[in-house]
């Protein structure tokens, strides 16, 4: 089917036939927004029926709280549970403040192990203990082992509802077990986890070697290789290793080499969406926990605390420039040029900054190619810095007509701008040494680094060569 164009999607926006793949997240967002005006709350209720529980909550996400509200009410009830599953922690905090335990166990009665144990992080250790009592014993197993891992570590976001199969048994066996519970399998299922009789993992059984080979054939003589990944590992290094190895999912062991869960291709796209989400705040100095429709005072409390930090920066830069008032007072052009300096460092050093966290994400960085790389990044600050002192210098001289303006100017952009690309680098590796976040703090350090080479190397420089 073609992609509607905005005037498909706006005429169906008046009509109200929305059909929920075909029209973007965009006009579906102005289409609720106009029936929240005029409070039609049929129609939203309608609007929502054909909308799938990752739109819902996406939908949720894009207004202020008091509109939430009123659009939660209207969620039909029998997918309000795996909605609540993929909201945020903020926003589904505020929606479960007036729902009961009763309520709250209507909602996870279908809903898998892992979007329980999501919603119930959000709820007092009463209604905890009131929904837990109303799972059935498999279910109140899984989700009290998902609770006992930490929330860095793979075990917290692993699937413990696990296909496996022993390794003593036919295929016919296999088949004719798959058969009897046919919702075992989803469509992109591929593999079955294959175990010995204490639970250890043996390998993988691919459901082309189950239906082509002999029905007498044990499935012990065709077990495949299995990448393996240990529950207590940081899920930031199983997601490098699933990037690395290509994989779609991963058995989940303990350290005594025993199955205890299934991690999933889609669980590792969320993970690394939430720490490029992540990455992109702390590199703005904004808090990780601050999302789009905060209330005004707390976006404007996570805030302060960088705006605090940064206005310290530049006092200590500003505090260089004090330095050399004399110079400045005698000569009008410098402070006009200063800015350019500064500014053509710190676009410098951010290319090199975002570039080196990227790969530090992505656990690219390490070992001998750190100093490769800040080789690279010298050469490639001198060079650029070479290109753009001498443009700037011939800008310089155009303008103040004085040789000795142009070549501080030029020698003070080549300095600061090989120095902010060897900044770029450096700084994020030595944070990271010191166990803090590049991405939280490293920004901040650029931009002092930066204003102070700047100003220092060119009012130094127009303290030897003018005054």
């Amino acid at each position: 089917m073609p992609t509607p164009t905005p005037n498909q999607e706006r005429t169906a926006m008046l009509s109200g036939d929305y059909n929920s793949a075909e029209y973007s997240a965009e006009y579906k967002l102005l289409y609720l927004q106009g029936l929240v005006a005029d409070k039609a709350y049929e129609a939203i209720t309608e609007f929502l029926e054909k909308q799938s529980e990752y739109e819902i909550a996406n939908l949720l996400e894009s207004f202020p709280t008091q509109n939430r509200l009123l659009i939660w009410a209207q969620v039909p009830e029998h997918i309000k549970g795996e909605v609540l599953a993929e909201l945020d922690v903020d926003t589904r905090q505020p929606l479960m403040e007036n729902i009961s335990s009763q309520e709250i166990s209507l909602f996870t009665q279908d809903l898998d192990a892992q979007d329980i144990s999501e919603i119930l992080d959000t709820v007092t250790e009463s209604v905890r203990t009131s929904v837990m009592a109303t799972l059935d014993e498999e279910t109140r197993v899984q989700v009290n082992k998902l609770d006992t891992y930490a929330d860095w570590e793979v075990g917290s976001y692993m699937d413990p509802d696990i296909i496996q199969i022993r390794d003593d048994i036919y295929l016919a066996d296999v088949q004719e077990w798959l058969r009897e519970n046919d919702d075992l399998l989803d469509d992109e299922s591929q593999e079955l986890l294959v175990v010995d009789q204490s639970q250890q993992l043996l390998g993988l059984l691919s459901l082309v070697d189950l239906i082509k080979h002999k029905q007498n054939t044990l499935v012990s003589e065709l077990i495949d290789t299995a990448i393996t990944i240990n529950d207590r590992l940081d899920i930031q290094d199983a997601a490098a290793i699933f990037r690395s190895e290509d994989i779609r999912f991963a058995p989940v062991i303990n350290s005594h080499g025993e199955l205890v869960g299934q991690l999933n291709g889609e669980d590792i796209m969320e993970i690394i969406q939430d720490d490029v989400d992540s990455t992109m705040k702390n590199l703005a100095g904004v808090s990780q926990d601050e999302e789009l429709f905060a209330p005004i005072l707390t976006s404007a409390k996570s805030r302060s605390v960088w705006l605090g930090i940064n206005l310290c920066t530049a006092l200590l830069a500003a505090a260089v420039i004090g330095q050399f008032e004399e110079v400045l007072a005698q000569v009008v052009a410098l402070a006009i040029l200063m800015p350019v300096v500064a500014s053509m460092g710190g676009i410098a050093g951010s290319q090199t900054l975002t570039v080196v966290i990227r790969g530090m994400a992505m656990g690219q960085i390490g070992g001998s190619n750190r100093v490769w790389l800040l080789n690279k990044e010298l050469w490639v600050g001198a060079i650029n810095g070479i290109i753009w002192a001498i443009i700037m210098a011939f800008i310089a001289q155009l303008w103040f007509h004085d040789i000795k303006i142009s070549a501080v100017i030029g020698f003070a952009i080549a300095i600061n701008m090989t120095a902010a690309n060897v900044s770029g680098i450096s700084i994020p590796l030595m944070l990271k040494r010191m166990n803090i976040d590049p991405a939280l703090s490293a920004s901040v350090i650029l931009t002092t680094v930066t204003d102070i080479v700047g100003f220092m190397s060119f009012l130094g420089l127009a303290s030897v060569l003018i005054l």
